[in-house]
């Protein structure tokens, strides 16, 4: 069954967790979506993981679109929520309108995320009166790390934990219908979930969230650059890659591979009338 707006309300009300977990390419989309993960994120996390950039803020539209086709062609049950990049909606509504139309028309995506509290709320009420689902985020938004001066957790004081609880709600009042929290103290998650009647996904925010989301590289083991504190390897993929890339190299180089069971055969009499 498809997932949607609709069964995300439905996972809240009826007390069941939602999993989702970053994608960015056809086959490892499909994989996911035939495991039943509920949701697929094309995030602006692709220009660290994908692109070898040093952070998202350089990943632009046409970045995101080409992935997200990619990801929405594999992911015929999941729920495809696209990042807006950095700079596609903090300049105006109008641009964020846009944008977000760009993301579902030519990504095919089933809604989008950006990032921000209140001051972002005109534009989740703009983008979802123009009929496209909105997933806020707040905590940790990786497009701020400037602002922030690092990969900080985020809410640990009185003033700080209140206005991650005031701007929760006002992107429900705007009109979200899910909202990505990060870098959250685990108790200061859970209050915010509790006074929401919108969907949390949690990541390095605890386990009282109403979902969790995970880049795939990180959980695979796959990228070593940095590896957050919330992060869990369910596998080590990245040191299963690297032998397999160095065994097949040693083969090539010594002759052993290709062998004759991975070759193609033809008469030798059609051979030596060739010469």
């Amino acid at each position: 069954m498809k997932n949607t707006v609709l069964t995300f309300a439905k996972a809240k009300e009826d007390g069941t967790k939602i999993s989702m977990l970053t994608a960015y390419d056809y086959s490892t989309a499909k994989l996911m979506n035939n495991a039943g993960i509920n949701s697929i994120l094309v995030g602006d996390s692709l220009g660290n993981v994908m692109l070898g950039y040093e952070d998202t803020i350089s990943v632009t539209m046409e970045d995101m679109i080409h992935h997200t086709k990619a990801v929405s062609r594999g992911a015929k049950d999941a729920l495809v929520v696209a990042d807006m990049p950095f700079m596609s909606y903090q300049t105006s509504v109008y641009d964020a309108v846009v944008n977000a139309g760009r993301l579902m028309k030519e990504g095919r995506a089933n809604a989008v995320k950006l990032e921000g509290g209140k001051e972002v709320c005109p534009q989740i009420k703009a983008i979802v009166e123009a009929g496209i689902p909105v997933c806020a985020h707040i905590g940790l938004t990786p497009q701020s790390i400037n602002a922030f001066g690092g990969n900080k957790v985020q809410g640990k004081t009185e003033a700080a934990a209140q206005k991650l609880i005031e701007d929760a709600l006002s992107i429900q009042a705007a009109g979200a219908f899910a909202v990505v929290i990060e870098a959250v103290p685990e108790k200061l998650a859970a209050l915010i979930t509790s006074k929401l009647d919108i969907v949390t996904i949690g990541i390095g925010a605890g386990n009282g969230c109403d979902g969790q989301v995970l880049v795939y590289q990180d959980m695979l083991g796959m990228y070593s650059d940095f590896t957050p504190k919330f992060v869990k390897k369910y596998a080590n993929l990245g040191e299963i890659m690297t032998a397999a890339f160095k065994q097949y190299d040693e083969e090539v180089k010594s002759s052993a591979f290709p062998a004759a069971e991975h070759t193609y055969k033809i008469d030798d009499d059609i051979i030596e009338k060739l010469y």
